[in-house]
């Protein structure tokens, strides 16, 4: 029977000092037991001598200093995995939150996890089609990448972060392929949306989801991440599957981190956030990959909302140092109705290359790609001189480029959340687009595919 205490010295906010404990460690999970009987869990957060903190996962609200009991379990957080999660919505500590029955689970794992040995992982090279021409023709998803998506608060990131989750697959080949999905401090009509949104389409038989309220304590959207991941590295490396994991929103559990560190009167960094947020996001996004010698992967869209659009913030400059490019959505193209408004010019997939070519994708992808690139900064390009000097200024080439960079937001970028592309549907596209162009203006395509496919009527 864990030993208990009643030498709770001090409650501020989330945080608890318990004085005199014995055998107590980093992370140990333990439980306070109010004088009506009422439970309520915690961890710990730092040992000092005979002196432990404790956080609260729920409120603190109404405990009584000297009538309170808290025990310490001797066990670090874990979750009860099983294959039955896909297709179950979980609370952000594991609880099920769709009515269904408990999971019983085929083993508990604890949550902490580690990041990848670099020297286990495997070069990631299999294309992952999402459906979405501005990720799938330009910025390639390539399995075991950890591709973010740049968002500003009132962009439709849930649409887009819906649409990906529903229409991701890998081509080709009978794979299983699961989804799990971690919703941080969303309102509760974001939450209906997603889980309406999978049940629609039948999605949800290959989702797990974990959701955290707004309303709820910030240390569970902590853990949350946690459970996502140690859910995905169980599917992923244990039963063979192949996982995306998207995370929405990154920004709300940067600034849960930074509430807890300023509660425990931590010095802050950058704009009030702990110095470890680097390390803290390396950690969690560092676990997804793929391993020599497993069949399954985990590939990652952490997608996060930039303070004022400013990309120069700490939480989106820490994770552009982390992970393998970036996805930027633009406010400029919403206003203009281009959905989702994927800002092609500045987002980068650095893996690109990996997962397109013959016998990936198709033959032509990578020259399009660099055309469809160029001729589009080359249209906007025109389009701003147009603004300043007005159209007579423009010469009948940067009239036919500005037409192209027109039509290529309005069609190949503004595909709306329900149209899901194949890439052949994708590269067909970019061709018809790249034909309002006379050829000799396609120099980044050699002549053999232009002969093979812009001839081609």
């Amino acid at each position: 029977m864990p030993k208990e205490y009643r030498t709770i010295q001090e409650v501020a906010g989330p945080l608890m000092i318990v004085r005199d404990v014995e055998n107590v460690t980093y992370n140990e999970l333990g439980e306070i037991e109010l004088a009506n009987g009422d439970r309520r869990r915690c961890r710990v957060l730092e040992v000092d001598g005979s002196n432990a903190v404790v956080q609260l996962f729920e409120s603190s609200t109404g405990i009584n200093l000297s009538d309170s009991k808290v025990r310490f379990s001797g066990r670090q957080m874990e979750i009860g995995v099983s294959t039955d999660m896909l297709g179950r919505v979980f609370d952000g500590l594991g609880n099920p939150i769709d009515g269904g029955p408990e999971i019983i689970p085929d083993k508990r794992l604890d949550v902490n996890g580690a990041p990848m040995n670099p020297a286990a992982r495997a070069f990631p090279s299999e294309f992952i089609q999402t459906g979405v021409s501005a990720i799938d023709g330009l910025n390639t998803l390539v399995r075991g990448q950890k591709l973010p998506i740049f968002s500003g608060s009132g962009l439709p990131h849930a649409e887009l972060a819906a649409q990906i989750a529903r229409q991701a697959k890998v081509r080709g080949k009978d794979e299983q392929f699961a989804v799990v999905f971690a919703a941080l401090g969303i309102t509760f009509e974001e939450q209906n949306f997603f889980v309406e949104s999978f049940r629609e389409t039948g999605a949800i038989d290959r989702t797990v989801m974990f959701s955290n309220l707004a309303n709820d304590p910030a240390v569970e959207r902590i853990a949350t991440p946690k459970m996502a991941l140690t859910t995905a590295e169980y599917l992923a490396f244990e039963k063979g599957m192949h996982v995306l994991v998207i995370m929405t929103d990154i920004t709300n559990y940067a600034d849960a981190l930074r509430e807890i560190s300023a509660a425990r009167k931590e010095v802050p960094g950058r704009r009030g956030y702990p110095g470890y947020l680097y390390t803290d996001l390396a950690t969690m996004y560092e676990r997804a990959g793929r391993q020599k010698g497993k069949d399954g992967s985990i590939t990652m869209i952490p997608i996060l909302s930039m303070p004022e659009d400013d990309k120069t913030h700490p939480i989106p400059d820490l994770t552009g140092y982390i992970t393998e490019g970036q996805i930027m959505l633009s406010r400029d193209l919403d206003r203009r109705g281009i959905q989702p408004p994927v800002d092609v010019l500045p987002s980068l997939s650095r893996l690109k290359d990996k997962g397109t070519g013959e016998g990936k994708t198709r033959k032509d992808h990578s020259n399009t790609m660099n055309q469809l690139f160029a001729a589009y900064s080359r249209g906007k390009d025109a389009k701003e001189l147009m603004t300043i000097l007005g159209e007579a200024a423009l010469t009948d080439i940067d009239l036919l480029y500005a037409k192209f960079a027109d039509e290529f937001e309005k069609r190949y970028v503004s595909q709306g959340y329900q149209t899901n592309r194949s890439i052949e549907e994708t590269l067909d596209l970019g061709w018809e687009l790249l034909r309002i162009l006379p050829r000799a203006e396609l120099k980044r395509i050699s002549d053999a595919l232009l002969d093979e496919y812009y001839d081609k009527k």
